[in-house]
Order: structure tokens, then C-alpha cells, then sequence
């Protein structure tokens, strides 16, 4: 969950750099990191997680110095990594810098080195990674705060003022790149087949739920500025991998919280329709307004297979947000139905008993303290056309094996074993 600061508690490996552009002008800059000689089929079976690590830093090249200065929560991390030993993961919450030298950093520093409470070294040859909105200006007062939130500090701001700043970017972030994603792959990417959404305007989805101003019932934003705002807050990405299954396209988001907003809910809206879009693009028929960064239109293909990936922060019954969006795609005809991922650790969270609770909490996928309490918040949602070998939560109770290590992040890794 990408909260503002004051709300939140708070690689030696040699990878062949791969930089390709988006087909069209005004093209998006991937980065894609490979090293083919090292790809081996080895299973017949695939891991997909997703794993909100909160590897992330107010300040513009902070992740890469907390990585250079030993952290102790990505040591954490990369231990839970090492235990689960996804074959793919995305990463939420991991600060994108164009250069990768945060993601060379977490993977020579932490995943190649046996940690405390992990496994063995963990080498992921292929990655993938594009630009967000989180962080990036918009020019336009998104909050109607009456200003326009500077694009850089400004000396001497308080906090209040920094939450401010990052209110006016296309997605909340007090630098362009903060909450980023980042996706780890034992097996090679097809980096031209990529598609990224991240320019995608709210008001081209179809019935897009436009916030209200409920003091006088006008939409929240100006004409002007709803033509212009993007759907996504980081962004969406359709990823093709290349696994002994098959080519599967990992779908991945990180929609924003439904909350840090007012009456008119413009953040709730915008989760729901951030989830919505997923419901969008693996649906049946032509789809002309679906158009990509480098201009390709369409959602995609009925016969492709996929796994939805992220923290959508959106639980199907407990806490804030617009629950009807998770349920629905949870109940899509192309998503598999399955057994909820689960785990022990949860029921023994701070808030596990809160009255009113109404989904299970063996479900919960993180530890949001005892006013809020565990909320399944992370998603790893196979298509149809695989078999659902096991999932889990890595939630252990307490005074169990890797209990000690699950604290690096509010979050916690969810992932399924697949087979065709």
C-alpha cells in the first residue's frame, strides 16, 4: 500500500543490458536485463509471487544508498525470496531509476548472498523495468489544494507541505519513480512484445467512475483535467515470459490506496477503475480505446494465458475501497478458480480479531496494525488453462521457521505453483 510517509511505518551478478524503446514516437524507455547462456528449462512446474517489499525512499536516489548502506529490511526481503525461490516475482514498492543500479544493487548485495533465515544465493538472470507516474508532475492542482505542488523540495517545507507536493503528481510519490515495480525472471522476457499503460488517460475507459464533488454534485475534476489525468497511478504492464509452460504474460499494477482523500473519494474511484482495467483487457471483444504506450490498441488475446500480479490494494470484503472491483475480477470467466492463498501467520496480527471482519483472515496478505488490522491486499491470479498445483501466504506464526523474517515490508509474498 503506497501510503504517504507519515502514514506509513514504516546485484556478483553480470546481466547483459538490454535498452528498447517503445515502437512509436513519443516512446516509453524500458530497461530489460538478460543473460540467455544462463537460461535452462528446469521443471515442468512455474512459481509466480508478488511481493510488495517497500524498498522505497522519499528522496530521489535514497533506495540505491539504503542498498549501498546494508538494510536491514531488504536483507529480509531477499530471505523471504530465497525461502519462496519464486520462478517469477514482481516487486511493488521497489523505486525505479532508468539507470537499474537499484536493482543491481538488491540482487549482487542481497538475493546473490545467503542470508540470515533464507536459503541459498538466488540469481534472477532476466528483469523487467519501465517508467511509473508515481512521483512524476502533472502541472495541475489533482487535489484542489488551491496550488500547485512543486515538482522538487522546497527548503524548509514540513511534512505537510512534502504530502502536498506529491498530491499533484499523476500518481502520489515525492519523486519521479518512487514506488516503483520491478519483475525478476529465472526465464527470458520477450521485452518487444511488452506492453505498458502507463500514459493511459481515466477518461478513456469505458464508464470510467469519475470522483463527484458531493458539496455540489460537479465532477471533482475540471473537463480540462479529467482529459488529461492517466488511469494508472504507477502504471500497467502486460510482460510476456518465456517459461517451460509456455509463453505467459505477467499483468501487472499497483493500483493506488482508496483512501488519503476526501468525501469525493477520487482515490477509491480511481482504485476501483485501476483494478477495472485488468477486468478490461483480459475481456472478450474489440477494444479500439485500449491503447498502449507505443500506440497499440486491444486488449489481450483470448488464447493467451496470464498471471495478474501486484498489490491492488483492494480486499474483496474487509477494509476501505470499492469491493465490487477486486470481486469481479476474481470472478472473471479467464480467471482460474482456486483456493484463496493463506497462511498462519495472519490470525496472529495485530487486529486479526477485529469485530466487523468478514473475510477470513487466514487470507490476509499484510499486517496494517491493530486499528486496521491484516487485509488481503496482494494478488497472484492465474488464467485458465493451468493447473493449481499450491499457493500460500509466507506468513509463518509466530515462534515458527522464517516467522523472523517477514517484518522487512507490511506486506507479504503470495504465490502459486502452476502446471499445464
Amino acid at each position: 500500500m503506497a501510503t504517504p510517509p507519515a502514514r506509513r511505518r514504516g546485484m556478483s551478478m553480470r546481466l547483459s543490458a538490454l535498452s528498447c524503446c517503445a515502437l512509436l514516437a513519443g516512446c516509453v524507455q524500458v530497461n530489460v536485463h538478460g543473460d540467455p547462456d544462463q537460461y535452462m528449462t528446469r521443471t515442468s512446474t512455474l512459481r509466480v509471487a508478488s511481493y510488495n517489499a517497500s524498498l522505497y525512499s522519499d528522496e530521489a536516489g535514497g533506495l540505491l544508498r539504503r542498498l549501498q548502506s546494508d538494510d536491514a529490511d531488504a536483507r529480509k526481503v531477499a530471505a523471504v525470496l530465497q525461502r519462496v525461490r519464486p520462478d517469477v516475482v514482481l516487486v511493488n514498492e521497489f523505486d525505479h531509476d532508468a539507470s537499474g543500479r537499484a536493482a543491481d544493487a538488491f540482487q549482487r548485495g542481497y538475493l546473490e548472498v545467503p542470508q540470515a533465515g533464507g536459503g541459498a544465493a538466488l540469481r534472477y538472470p532476466y528483469r523487467y523495468m519501465a517508467p511509473v507516474n508515481t512521483g512524476v508532475p502533472s502541472g495541475l492542482d489533482l487535489d484542489r489544494s488551491g496550488h500547485v505542488g512543486a515538482a522538487a523540495p522546497v527548503p524548509g517545507e514540513d511534512a505537510a507541505a512534502a504530502r502536498g507536493r506529491g498530491n499533484d503528481a499523476w500518481g502520489y510519490g515525492l519523486h519521479p519513480g518512487q514506488y516503483g515495480m520491478l519483475l525478476l525472471s529465472m526465464h527470458p522476457i520477450d521485452a518487444e512484445a511488452a506492453r505498458t499503460f502507463q500514459l493511459l488517460p481515466w477518461s478513456a475507459l469505458p464508464g470510467a467512475a469519475r470522483p463527484v464533488d458531493p458539496d455540489t454534485g460537479a465532477p471533482w475534476h475540471d473537463d480540462a483535467t479529467w482529459a488529461r489525468l492517466r488511469l494508472s497511478s504507477k502504471s500497467h504492464w502486460d510482460v510476456p515470459v518465456r517459461t517451460p509452460l509456455g509463453t505467459v504474460h505477467m499483468l501487472a499494477s499497483h493500483p493506488t490506496p482508496p483512501v488519503f482523500d476526501g468525501p469525493e473519494d477520487r482515490n477509491g474511484a480511481r482504485n476501483h477503475d485501476e483494478i477495472r482495467l485488468w477486468n478490461e483487457y483480459i475481456g472478450v471483444g474489440d477494444k479500439p480505446w485500449l491503447c498502449d504506450d507505443a500506440g497499440r490498441c486491444g486488449g489481450l488475446a483470448e488464447e493467451a494465458r496470464f498471471v495478474i500480479l501486484g498489490d491492488l490494494n483492494n480486499d474483496p470484503a474487509d477494509g476501505d475501497g470499492r469491493h465490487e472491483a477486486i470481486v469481479e475480477l476474481l470472478q472473471h470467466p479467464r480467471v482460474l478458480r482456486m483456493a484463496t492463498p493463506r497462511s498462519a501467520g495472519a490470525a496472529h496480527a495485530p487486529g486479526a480479531d477485529r469485530p466487523g471482519r468478514r473475510g477470513s483472515v487466514a487470507h490476509a496478505t499484510g499486517d496494517f496494525g491493530p486499528r486496521v488490522g491484516p487485509l488481503r491486499l496482494d494478488y497472484a491470479l492465474p488464467s485458465t488453462g493451468f493447473r493449481m498445483l499450491e499457493s500460500a501466504v509466507f506468513w509463518p506464526a509466530p515462534g515458527e521457521d522464517g516467522a523472523d523474517i517477514v517484518d522487512g515490508s507490511d506486506h507479504r509474498l503470495v504465490w502459486v505453483d502452476l502446471a499445464n
